[in-house]
């Protein structure tokens, strides 16, 4: 476990509702997530967590998340929930919300240059 100096890495309990309802025809996508395994208390913050512990336990948890075979379907699931703390599919709460602030961009764009056509073709 990642430890800085004089300063012990302390980990909160992962909730218990972290799998989605979701299931597919293979099965739930969550029982290949990496992180059920032995490393979860890394991607929960404790109360109170300095920053360089908070940073240093995130870093280590993306790290799990980049050897994980389900990372990209655990991300999109912490987008469309949307998971409010933790880090999921390699994402910590804040990038989600910018991701998630990214992609509503995107689709205002999108129905924008939609509608811009729309106008083009019908005039």
């Amino acid at each position: 476990m990642l430890q800085l100096p004089h300063q012990p890495l302390q980990v909160a309990a992962v909730p218990s509702q972290r799998a989605p309802a979701r299931e597919d025809e293979a099965g739930p996508w969550h029982a290949e997530a990496v992180c059920r395994r032995d490393e979860a208390g890394l991607f929960f913050a404790p109360s109170k967590e300095p920053t360089a512990a908070r940073l240093a336990r995130e870093a280590a948890a993306k790290r799990v998340c980049g050897r994980c075979p389900v990372m990209v379907e655990c991300r999109e699931h912490a987008l469309l929930q949307p998971e409010p703390y933790g880090v999921w599919g390699g994402l910590t709460a804040a990038e989600r919300r910018v991701a998630l602030a990214r992609r509503r961009r995107r689709e205002v764009e999108l129905r924008n240059a939609a509608a811009t056509d729309r106008i083009a073709q019908a005039g």
